[in-house]
């Protein structure tokens, strides 16, 4: 029986590339651990790997979102009582309503499609590093090349405007961050919302070749589930990949052994990706589930009604499920990593992100063989502030 209660999330951390040390300590002595929520209640936190999968995997631990408390204040704020999602937010949703959304999406995301792609996906690649040459050395990697790629692709593919990316990309930085209150951030959503649902109605009007569209056409769903399952993939399909792009680019940068492994056999660049979504796990607050009856997890009795924060971080870095978990090796194989969760809320474009990543690093290290990190390490912006982890700028330097 775990004795320890945590009073907040440990989220201190050591090194930019390290989750705090406190939860791999916790991992090793309590991989299940009360954790007292910002709002008083008293849940649990999970840090180790066989367990994260356990409960991601288990329906009796719902992801409804009116059934969770939140993990980490915004801002200094009140702590808000969280309503119901929206029709189509189907990431805070169980079965059935999840099975419906995911169901219509996936058929949305299929490898055929995902791989038709990659054609387009090079040339956005190779078009944003003929910027970075013009622009000149040194240059900031994340406003020219690791965020504009991502949202380029994700733009086409759900048939967003890309000129009108600065006023989305604001938003969503807005409502990512941790120092804004939870009124500044339910304003930033929806300001998003107004733009996708704007657009969903002129694609009502006139359809075209994209996900948004392809959506409407299946007459299943209503504008404002459109809406909110096209601002769900606006989000997530360019945040995500954009940090995991100049964060990993980082990583890289300062450990010039692995570099080099990369370099002489770009054939590792597969497991190269799997590693640095392992080893890196940008997603630093973790995943939430919330217990619908008793269940007994790793000798711990968690009640109807508690909720769960899972430290994805600490379970991929986990040294009962990889060996030598610290080491950032990319020959290893880091299969079964949970960057992109687990069970039936595993991440939908996972797909599509991979092949971005792939495409993304394997040209920039060709094209730049002597690209450089322009300042210190120590002197690179992290984004402790914000609810993705990855880095605000990397300046770089080539010849």
């Amino acid at each position: 029986m775990t004795e320890t209660l945590l009073s907040k999330l440990p989220t201190e951390r050591s090194s930019p590339f390290d989750p705090p040390r406190e939860l791999g300590v916790l991992r090793e002595t309590e991989p299940i651990t009360r954790l007292q929520f910002p709002d008083g209640h008293v849940g649990w936190l999970v840090t180790g790997y066989d367990l994260a999968r356990e409960v991601h995997a288990d329906r009796r631990f719902s992801s409804r979102t009116e059934l969770h408390h939140v993990i980490r204040p915004a801002g200094g704020d009140t702590i808000p009582e969280l309503p119901p999602a929206e029709p189509g937010m189907f990431i805070g949703m169980d079965a059935p309503d999840h099975t419906r959304y995911r169901k219509l999406l996936t058929g949305q995301f299929t490898v055929r499609r995902m791989n038709q792609l990659i054609p387009r996906i090079e040339q956005i690649v190779a078009d944003h590093l003929a910027g970075l040459r013009e622009h000149g050395s040194p240059v900031d990697l994340v406003a020219h090349f690791a965020l504009p790629v991502p949202s380029l692709v994700i733009c086409e593919l759900l048939g967003v405007p890309y000129e009108d990316r600065a006023a989305f990309q604001r938003d969503t930085g807005e409502a990512l961050r941790l120092d804004r209150t939870f009124q500044e951030i339910r304003a930033a959503f929806e300001r998003v919302q107004a733009f996708v649902g704007d657009l969903v109605a002129r694609k009502v009007a006139e359809p075209g070749d994209d996900m948004l569209s392809g959506l409407i056409a299946t007459g299943e769903l209503t504008a404002a589930e459109v809406t909110n399952m096209g601002m769900l993939l606006l989000i997530a399909g360019h945040e995500t990949t954009a940090n995991m792009l100049g964060l990993g680019t980082f990583l890289l940068l300062t450990r010039p052994d692995q570099l080099a492994a990369l370099r002489a056999d770009p054939g590792l660049v597969d497991n190269a990706v799997e590693e640095l979504l392992r080893y890196l796990t940008i997603i630093h607050f973790g995943t939430t589930r919330t217990a619908l009856e008793d269940v007994e997890v790793g000798g711990a009795l968690v009640r109807a009604g508690d909720t769960v924060s899972i430290s994805v971080a600490a379970a991929n870095r986990d040294p009962g499920r990889f060996e030598r978990p610290d080491e950032f090796d990319i020959r290893r194989s880091a299969t079964g990593h949970l960057g992109f969760g687990h069970g039936v809320h595993q991440c939908l474009g996972q797909q599509l992100a991979r092949i971005e990543m792939r495409v993304g690093y394997s040209a920039l290290f060709r094209e730049f063989p002597d690209l450089r990190l322009a300042v210190p390490p120590a002197e690179v912006r992290m984004r402790t502030d914000m609810a993705i982890y990855g880095v605000h700028e990397l300046p770089v330097a080539f010849s």
